[in-house]
């Protein structure tokens, strides 16, 4: 897992070739772009703009993917990400769906919170299962890019 500015985010791109497309797309975010899928490099690099209110913590859970690389990176609004290694995680509530791309896990309680703010971004791998969209002190309205990197 990796949190940092987009300002900063040159230093990762050295990661994967296809790091350097994901965060040159985020670089050029206004909050204008349409809500849904935006191809970048097809299903190797692809975003999804989204919008939404940032909601109590006792109604999240875990997440983490298999095929994909998260980069969320918050264009405005402010939110917390909590974070545990996959490892972690105790109680499934959903098995592996390959169509959704993802596996669900109730809250576990030794977790470390992500605050993120507009210009913020955080890279999760499949290791790294995270409960998004979470209030940070108060609901937040929020304009969110998740860039989808293929492993």
């Amino acid at each position: 897992m990796i949190l940092d500015t987009l300002d900063q985010s040159a230093r990762y791109e050295v990661l994967s070739p296809r790091f350097a497309k994901a965060f040159a797309y985020l670089r050029t975010v206004d909050g204008t772009q349409p809500l849904g899928r935006h191809d970048i490099a097809g299903d190797d690099v692809f975003a999804i703009v989204q919008t939404y209110t940032t909601k109590p913590q006792e109604s999240a859970l875990f997440e983490a993917h298999r095929k994909y690389i998260d980069v969320q990176f918050l264009y405005s609004g402010r939110e917390t990400i909590l974070w545990a290694p996959l490892t972690a995680m105790k109680e499934e509530t959903m098995a592996y769906d390959a169509e959704k791309e993802a596996a669900l896990w109730k809250l576990v309680p030794d977790v470390t919170p992500l605050h993120l703010s507009a210009g913020h971004f955080c890279i999760l791998y499949p290791e790294d299962a995270h409960a998004p969209c979470i209030q940070w002190d108060e609901p937040s309205e929020v304009f969110k890019v998740v860039v989808k990197v293929a492993v």
